[in-house]
């Protein structure tokens, strides 16, 4: 039961950044241009994608999982403080403890490990 609900948490949890990836390949200017608003360099983009997509994948089959983790969790927690600290605005309060919420799930994860239902499990790497 351990392993598939360490199955389940890790899709779950990874299936919002897999979708966000993938969403901003196809919206590549809009989304350069919104984080360029922001402040955040527009160059970066194609690294959010990479985290987000790849990092979601890497998580969901369980390779990398430890260390992906933690790095989906520093970014949910930047993500947090350049883009959803408009308190005036109930949505983004929303949106900030949404990713604070995820970050959580993502130290969680990083702790307990992809359980044996993974890569990592599968190849003995413990990372």
């Amino acid at each position: 039961m351990n392993g598939f609900a360490l199955l389940v948490g890790r899709i779950l949890l990874a299936l919002i950044f897999v979708s966000a990836g993938w969403s901003k390949i196809g919206g590549f200017e809009g989304t350069q241009g919104y984080m360029e608003s922001m402040g955040v360099p527009g160059v970066l983009l194609p690294l959010v994608i990479l985290l987000e997509l790849g990092g979601g994948l890497a998580i969901i089959v369980g390779l990398g999982t430890r260390t992906i983790a933690v790095l989906l969790a520093l970014f949910c927690i930047a993500s947090a403080v350049v883009f959803h600290t408009d308190f005036s605005q109930p949505m983004q309060s929303i949106m900030f403890m949404k990713n604070l919420a995820i970050a959580g799930g993502f130290l969680v994860l990083a702790a307990s490990g992809p359980g044996g239902l993974s890569i990592d499990s599968k190849i003995g790497r413990n990372w």
